[in-house]
């Protein structure tokens, strides 16, 4: 995608540049891509342990995911004893993702390895100024992750199979 004449696009195409080459970065940092655990995994694993009790169904919304998708991330941490299934106490027909003791370990182990690289990031490289940027910018990002903007087709997916 190209830059053009829309401002709000070439912010967008920015922005997700930006994101991703962090994203990058803390997972170099901290050891994730060498780790068993995917992204999406510890993402739901996250979730799981600081979250409110949730059915699979519920983490797959919350993560912007498919239910099929988030049942086979939820597998693999199933499977390594990180998460467990219980029946819902209050609806006996729903199965809540609770955090083992293991899981709740692993989840802190990760994000204070994140948090480290990042804070001695920010300490080392942004000015006060800048920091009072972020913290704006972190608010402004949670607004855009919380909006109540309709999907927008992705590229392709609309076309036909001529397309």
């Amino acid at each position: 995608m190209a830059l053009n004449d829309n401002p709000s696009a070439n912010q967008a195409l920015e922005l997700v540049r930006s994101m991703d080459r962090l994203r990058g970065r803390i997972r170099s940092e901290t050891g994730m891509g060498a780790g068993p655990w995917s992204r999406s995994q510890l993402a739901a694993l996250h979730r799981v342990v600081h979250g409110p009790p949730a059915t699979t169904s519920d983490l797959a919304a919350a993560e912007y995911m498919r239910p099929q998708s988030m049942s086979q991330t939820l597998a693999g941490l199933e499977k390594h004893g990180l998460v467990a299934r219980r029946p819902d106490p209050d609806d006996g027909r729903r199965v809540l993702i609770v955090a083992t003791p293991r899981g709740r370990q692993e989840s802190e182990r990760w994000l204070e390895a994140r948090e480290a690289w990042l804070t001695a990031a920010i300490d080392q490289t942004l000015t006060g100024e800048e920091r009072e940027g972020l913290t704006a910018l972190v608010k402004i990002l949670e607004r855009l992750a919380d909006s109540d903007v309709p999907s927008v087709a992705r590229r392709g997916a609309a076309r036909g199979s001529d397309g």
